[in-house]
């Protein structure tokens, strides 16, 4: 098959499948202000077993519109590029995100509900950056410099800013997509690195050459 043609085939079900994700979060959300109905008991209790159910369910969930909303365009962009780059080890990588984040917000973030998508946001521009370092195929790097360019500030949000917004599941997040890269960057074989005709003509021996240095030889070994 041509390359240039199974490329944006292989784009287009990334982009379907992240903007379905998408409109399920905005699905939920719109169920829960026309309801009218508060789905926050399902986000992560820290510490509290019935919090566990969080893990699970925060992703899903998101506190107002505004929230929603900022996580909209992160996650089709960064979704999208794992999605297309990564088709062997983004489950893998997605799983972990998922569930690591919401275990150390569980574990370790301030007493609060927390939940919304950002752990995903962050953790999937961490692999993407991480991997790209670790593999160093000029696919993972031009992933990497598409989310770097528009999600480079997620490198600082993973700090403490307003006590309103989790940092914690950024951070953990973001934890959980190093792990994911370091874990499973073998998984997806390297694209073939297209070799070009100078290239190949360097590494073949020219016959005249080759000719003249054996017919050499020869005469050496004659004059001796």
């Amino acid at each position: 098959m041509n390359r240039a043609y199974a490329q944006p085939r292989r784009f287009r079900p990334a982009i379907l499948a992240t903007t379905a994700f998408v409109i399920l979060l905005w699905w939920i959300k719109l169920f829960e202000i026309f309801w009218p109905m508060d789905l926050g008991f399902m986000g992560v209790h820290v510490g509290d077993l019935t919090g566990l159910w969080g893990i699970l369910l925060a992703p899903l969930l998101h506190g107002s519109l505004e929230h929603l909303y900022s996580n909209t365009l992160p996650l089709l962009v960064l979704g999208s590029l794992l999605l297309y780059g990564y088709p062997r080890s983004w489950p893998w990588a997605l799983g972990m995100i998922w569930l690591l984040s919401g275990a150390g917000v569980w574990l370790f973030a301030r007493e609060a509900t927390h939940l919304g998508a950002s752990g995903l946001t962050h953790g999937i521009f961490f692999y993407l950056l991480v991997i790209s370092i670790i593999r160093r195929d000029k696919r993972s790097i031009g992933l990497m410099m598409v989310g770097f360019f528009l999600y480079g500030s997620m490198l600082m949000t993973i700090f403490p800013r307003a006590p309103e917004v989790s940092f914690e599941y950024h951070f953990f997040g973001a934890v959980a997509g190093v792990l994911a890269a370091v874990l499973l960057f073998r998984r997806d074989p390297k694209p073939a690195r297209k070799r070009y005709d100078w290239e190949q003509s360097d590494e073949q021996e020219d016959p005249v050459i080759g000719e003249l240095w054996q017919d050499g030889g020869d005469d050496d070994s004659q004059r001796h």
